[in-house]
C-alpha cells in the first residue's frame, strides 16, 4: 500500500474511533448504520471495480444476513419461545426452520454462510456458462424479485411485509441501552477495518491482479491457463459474505429488517454508493457510502418534500462529470499538480542550462 493511501485509512479510522466523543446518540447510531452500508460497498467494489461483475442483487445477501441475526434476536426476546408475529398468525409451534437460530453461534455463522452458499450456487451456474455483463445483472435482479416475493408470501415464517422487529436484548444485554449501542458501534468499526484489511490484501496480491485481468480481458486470462470461473465465484462469495455481515450489524443498529430492505431499489443504491466514491477504490467505496447516506439524511431532514430531487441530482452529477467517482477526481487533481510541478522543474533546469551555456 502506498504511503498516502495508508495515511488516508489511518485518518478515516481515527475519526471513526473518535466519533463517540462529539456525536450525540442518535447521530452515532446513524453513523453506525452508514458503516454497515460501507461494508456492503467495499464488497461491491471488489466484484464490480476490480472484477467487472455488476451485481444488482446484493440486497438479497444483505437481507439474508439481517434475517439470520434477527431470528436469533427474536427468539432470545420471546418469553414463550414463539415470536409475537407467529402468535398473531395462529402458529402454535415454532417452525423447524427457526429452531437452529435459538443458538447464537449458529445464527452468527448463518449470517455469513447462507449468503455465501447462495452466491456460490448462483455464481457457479452463471459464470460457468459464461453469463456476464447485463445478462448477469438481470439475473441478479430476478433473484431479488424471487426472494422478496417469497419473504412477503410466507408471513407466518418471515413476518411478511412488516418483517422482524421489536428486539429487546442481544446476548442478554438490553439492545437499546446507550452502552450497548456504543459497544456495537465500535464492533462495527472493527469489522469494517477487518473487511478493508482483507480487501486490500486481496487486491494487492497475485489474486487481485488476476481479478483485474479478468475484468480487462477474460478470454485472454483463460488462454493463459487460468480458470476465470473459480476466481469470479470466489470473489462473488466474499462480497456476499461482506453483505451478510453488514446485514447482521444493520439489524443490531436499527432494530428492524423487512423484505423492502432487500428489494431492487436498495440493491441499486448499493451500487451507487460504490460509484459515487469510486468503484476502483476501497476507500472510495467507504466514502461513497458515508457521503451518499449522509446527504440522504440531510436532504430528507432539511427538505422533506423535495429531498429525492437533490439526491437524484447528486447521482446525475457524479455519473456525468465524475465517472471514476470522488476518488477519481482527487487522483486526477493530484496527477495534474504533479505534472505542473514537473514541467516547472524542467523549465527551471532548461533556464539553468541556458545560463551556463
Amino acid at each position: 500500500m502506498k504511503k498516502t493511501s495508508a495515511i488516508s485509512y489511518y485518518i478515516l479510522f481515527g475519526l471513526l474511533l473518535c466519533a463517540p466523543l462529539f456525536l450525540q446518540e442518535f447521530r452515532l447510531s446513524l453513523l453506525a448504520k452508514f458503516l454497515c452500508f460501507a461494508i456492503v460497498a467495499v464488497g461491491i467494489c471488489l466484484i464490480w471495480g476490480y472484477t467487472g461483475i455488476l451485481s444488482l442483487g446484493h440486497g438479497v445477501f444483505f437481507g439474508l444476513g439481517a434475517y439470520c441475526t434477527a431470528m436469533y434476536l427474536k427468539l432470545e426476546g420471546s418469553a414463550s419461545g414463539l415470536p409475537d408475529f407467529m402468535e398473531w398468525s395462529g402458529v402454535t409451534e415454532l417452525p423447524l426452520l427457526w429452531k437452529p437460530f435459538a443458538s447464537p453461534i449458529f445464527a452468527l455463522a448463518a449470517t455469513i454462510f447462507i449468503p455465501v452458499l447462495l452466491a456460490a450456487f448462483l455464481g457457479y451456474f452463471t459464470f460457468k456458462n459464461r453469463i456476464k455483463g447485463v445478462y448477469f445483472s438481470l439475473i441478479s435482479q430476478a433473484v431479488v424479485v424471487v426472494f422478496v416475493t417469497l419473504f412477503i408470501g410466507k408471513q407466518e415464517v418471515t413476518g411478511g411485509t412488516n418483517g422482524l422487529t421489536n428486539f429487546a436484548t442481544v446476548f442478554q444485554f438490553p439492545l437499546m441501552s446507550p452502552f450497548t449501542q456504543q459497544v456495537l458501534y465500535f464492533i462495527t468499526v472493527a469489522i469494517l477495518a477487518l473487511v478493508v484489511g482483507l480487501s486490500i490484501w486481496f487486491t494487492k496480491s497475485r489474486f487481485g491482479r488476476v481479478l483485474v485481468a479478468i475484468r480487462d480481458g477474460e478470454n485472454r486470462v483463460r488462454f493463459l491457463g487460468y480458470n476465470p470461473t473459480a476466481y469470479k465465484v470466489f470473489i462473488y462469495c466474499i462480497s456476499a459474505a461482506f453483505a451478510g455481515v453488514a446485514g447482521g450489524l444493520f439489524v443490531l443498529q436499527v432494530g428492524i429488517i423487512s423484505p423492502a430492505m432487500m428489494g431492487i431499489i436498495p440493491s441499486i443504491e448499493m451500487v451507487l454508493w460504490a460509484a459515487v466514491g469510486g468503484r476502483n477504490s476501497i476507500i472510495g467505496a467507504i466514502i461513497g457510502a458515508l457521503l451518499t447516506n449522509g446527504a440522504k439524511t440531510y436532504f430528507s431532514e432539511t427538505y422533506p418534500d423535495i429531498w429525492q430531487f437533490f439526491l437524484g441530482a447528486l447521482f446525475i452529477i457524479v455519473v456525468l462529470f465524475m465517472p471514476n467517482g470522488l476518488v477519481g477526481v482527487f487522483q486526477s487533481l493530484k496527477q495534474r499538480i504533479f505534472r505542473t510541478k514537473q514541467s516547472g522543474s524542467e523549465e527551471k533546469a532548461n533556464e539553468a542550462d541556458t545560463v551556463v551555456s
